[in-house]
């Protein structure tokens, strides 16, 4: 391909972009108190928020929808020719419906207009025309249209789909901040994702407990500290007393300590070499903080304590990266 033919796709693009981004000014400037009304119906929807629209529309109703849900408006799609087919029976007199349609003129939507009236149903509409058939039926009219699509034929649905797109996610951030959403509601909406486990997961849902957590008396030698080591495969133990306190810990590194001494690690008992400056967290304390916790002390391991010392269990780097933390 030639530099000249380069240059235009390049070209091509940034008129895109540049036609998008006047429509998305135009449409900020267009805004007006018919959003503050659309925004106040969707708080006080009982149901639920239904979106609808047709092709082009209708790609972008679904992510709205999809937006609307994650962000503490329960909301989902209908598509309207399913509407007319069955699905109207998903509808209910307490939900609101959101219709997009840039001509406000399709059909499909326009046919649903007597059902939606005879139930009652709060209609807001988004559309690029406030003199159409939808917008005139409308309770709310959001104006989301483009005066010319970035298409240079004006007829592939472009600018005023970005348009809409937008209109949708300033309607769902704007009730997220009305409702008070916070990250730990967002997380709840989205359990599978690494946001979700670091807002959800706490360090007793991935801490060893129970017989799987490695413990000795003071009085252990060494050498039954070693064992214990060996046998729980964490790298470390921990030192209790028979009330379950913590006294300390015994790690590879204050292994490695003791050794230089040469000790008879069948008679050195463990409470002269293990470590009493113990790094603990609370089993309720979200697993993130534990792993920010072992990054920045360069340790891999902390020991769970309850509010009276004693021990719940051990938490290791390993296991918290096994948990999808980082």
């Amino acid at each position: 391909m030639s530099d000249d033919a380069t240059q235009q796709l390049i070209d091509s693009a940034q008129r895109t972009f540049t036609l998008e981004l006047d429509a998305l000014a135009q449409l900020k400037d267009r805004l007006d108190a018919s959003f503050a009304s659309a925004c106040k119906t969707l708080l006080s929807v009982e149901g639920r928020v239904i979106v609808t629209g047709m092709g082009k529309s209708g790609h972008i109703a679904n992510k709205i929808a999809a937006t609307l849900a994650s962000t503490g408006t329960p909301a989902f799609y209908v598509h309207p020719g399913e509407a007319s087919h069955g699905d109207m029976g998903m509808i209910t007199s307490k939900d609101t419906v959101l219709a997009l349609s840039n001509s406000g003129k399709t059909q499909e939507i326009v046919s649903l207009l007597p059902l939606l009236k005879r139930l009652g149903i709060t209609l807001i509409a988004m559309t690029g025309n406030p003199d159409s058939t939808l917008a005139k039926a409308a309770d709310v009219h959001l104006y989301a249209g483009a005066d010319s699509e970035a298409c240079p034929l004006d007829l592939a649905p472009t600018s005023s789909t970005t348009a809409a797109l937008v209109m949708g996610d300033a309607l769902a951030i704007a009730l997220l901040e009305a409702r008070g959403f916070t990250a730990e509601d967002f997380a709840f909406s989205h359990p599978g994702g690494a946001l979700g486990k670091k807002l959800l997961l706490k360090v007793e849902d991935v801490m060893v407990s129970g017989d799987d957590i490695p413990r000795v008396r003071p009085s252990a030698t060494l050498a039954e500290a070693l064992m214990e080591i060996t046998a729980k495969g964490l790298g470390m133990t921990t030192v209790s007393d028979t009330d379950n306190q913590l006294l300390g810990v015994f790690t590879d590194g204050d292994l490695r300590r003791a050794l230089e001494k040469r000790p008879d690690i069948n008679e050195q008992p463990i409470d002269a070499v293990m470590s009493t400056q113990v790094k603990t967290i609370a089993p309720d304390t979200l697993a993130a903080e534990a792993l920010h916790h072992m990054e920045h002390n360069r340790i891999s391991a902390l020991v769970v304590c309850d509010a009276t010392g004693q021990i719940c269990g051990v938490v290791q780097l390993l296991g918290l990266l096994r948990a999808g933390l980082a």
